[in-house]
């Protein structure tokens, strides 16, 4: 198998209305916003989707729409992972996947295994999985980091493992994959203030968070990287640097369910134990908004 997620991807957030049920109309405008404006991917269900909170028939919903509303016109990328390794293999043996592209699945959080143990809860997921994999390294939510050894390890054995969404924020570590991994995998940015570098190493994109809401300048920024044109793709990501952090100051997706509420895009509503950002991070958002003419 080939990775076909590359480019901007963006890591989709999951709209509600003010009583908290899911805003499924608000989200349809989303995905069609989002594929207007740039997307090569959406990466759904994920964890900017929120999709901790939502029960099986919403996440069931939630695809079913994005699938009908995107209509083949870009891939999809689904997350569905865990710590269970025996549940996450009975879902992908079971579950109905029609009308998606590829897997995007999280190291095991909470109960912390070894490398060992991470290579072989993946590669029992590689062995129940119709679709491409791609791995998601995120060691700030999960507690553990997927070395760049196992990364590789995993690369080279198991062929439809063909991407790793890397999170970690250690350039050390991302080079060192990237140097090591066959030539037929990816490396994707798991970080928008870290894209541009990592697509100088030889990244092939982002699943990006503030892609969300500036999609048609996010996806000039990514395209620019990518292409080698790296002065206009310098001079985007200069610009957006203050909203990556101010995006991340109260979490994720509470900084850019702010900003996308102050577009007019959905409701800033979160479900617990997720709350809206600080009034003060939502007016500096606002302020760099205006600043920047974003």
């Amino acid at each position: 198998m080939k990775n076909i997620f590359k480019g901007l991807g963006i890591a989709l957030v999951t709209p509600f209305c003010e009583n908290g049920d899911v805003d499924y109309d608000a989200l349809k405008q989303i995905v069609s916003y989002q594929i207007e404006n740039g997307a090569d991917f959406l990466c759904i269900l994920a964890t900017t989707g929120e999709v901790p909170t939502l029960t099986d028939e919403e996440k069931q919903q939630i695809k079913e729409l994005i699938v009908s509303t995107v209509a083949g016109r870009v891939p999809i990328l689904i997350g569905c992972g865990g710590n269970n390794t025996y549940a996450v293999c009975h879902e992908l043996k079971t579950a109905d996947f029609t009308g998606i592209d590829g897997v995007l699945s999280i190291c095991p959080y909470y109960n912390k295994p070894t490398q060992e143990g991470l290579f072989q809860h993946f590669k029992a997921i590689s062995e129940a999985s119709p679709l491409p994999i791609i791995l998601y390294n995120v060691p700030a939510r999960t507690g553990v980091n997927l070395a760049a050894e196992t990364t590789c390890r995993l690369a080279r054995e198991c062929d439809n493992i063909v991407c790793i969404k890397e999170a970690s924020g250690n350039i050390e570590q991302i080079v060192k994959i990237l140097h090591d991994k066959p030539e037929d995998f990816d490396v994707i940015s798991g970080d928008d203030g870290l894209t541009l570098q990592i697509t100088k190493e030889g990244g092939v994109g982002v699943i990006s968070v503030i892609g969300n809401a500036y999609t048609k300048l996010y996806s000039q920024f990514v395209h620019h990287a990518t292409e080698g044109r790296f002065a206009e793709a310098e001079a985007i990501d200069t610009k957006l640097k203050d909203l990556y952090r101010l995006l991340f100051v109260d979490g994720n997706p509470a900084g850019i369910k702010a900003l996308m509420a102050n577009m007019g895009l959905l409701s800033n509503v979160l479900r617990l134990p997720l709350v809206p950002a600080r009034s003060e991070t939502q007016q500096q958002i606002i302020e760099v908004m205006k600043i920047q003419d974003c």
